[in-house]
């Protein structure tokens, strides 16, 4: 079932997400749901904060990128990616900037430093403990996604003029004066 995006601007994407205790029919479903929401959106990844819940769990599909990321040399593993209580437990001094996006915050792309790469250790769908390096453009994605989980986004990063430059898009969008070609959810808990 494809989910409303919540949009910039409302609540639940500054909420820090809780750790899911245990396996359950309803977080499977919450997955799948979540899934099918990014897909819809023909985005990359999703985090629960971005359909309203607040389970630690994202979800990504880099394969759109497949031929970038093996440019760099890195192997693509069996995708969709689910994380779940997701840990960054290293990340490399080396940082690289990369133009971003977000479902919460359509036709804003701003560039972001981010470090270019991370180890993470996390449950996957069936509950079984992973602990995985990744670099260059998969790194971004589970840093961005990760950054949700605590209620940061992507425009945090930015600088004080940059932010100054997306100032009225941002305005915009929190005032619900938003389209997007997938459901939302706005500031205002108004669906659009």
């Amino acid at each position: 079932m494809v989910l409303p995006i919540y949009t910039f601007g409302h609540e639940k994407l500054r909420e820090e997400t809780e750790p899911v205790e245990e396996n359950s029919e309803e977080l499977q479903s919450l997955i799948d749901d979540m899934v099918d929401t990014m897909y819809a959106a023909a985005g990359i990844g999703l985090a629960a904060p971005q359909v309203g819940r607040g389970e630690r769990l994202f979800v990504i599909d880099v394969t759109p990128m497949a031929d970038e990321i093996r440019e760099e040399g890195q192997e693509i593993p069996p995708q969709p990616m689910v994380f779940i209580n997701p840990e960054i437990v290293a990340e490399s001094e080396v940082t690289c900037d990369y133009e971003e996006g977000c479902l919460s915050i359509p036709d804003v792309r701003e560039t972001v430093t981010r470090p270019e790469a991370v180890r993470i250790r996390y449950l996957d769908r069936d509950f079984e403990q992973r602990e995985r390096e990744v670099s260059s453009f998969l790194a971004r994605v589970i840093q961005h996604e990760f950054d949700h989980l605590f209620g940061v986004l992507f425009t945090d990063y930015l600088g004080s003029f940059r932010k100054r430059m997306v100032r009225r898009s941002l305005r915009k969008i929190a005032d619900g004066e938003v389209e997007a070609n997938y459901p939302l959810v706005t500031a205002e808990g108004e669906r659009v």
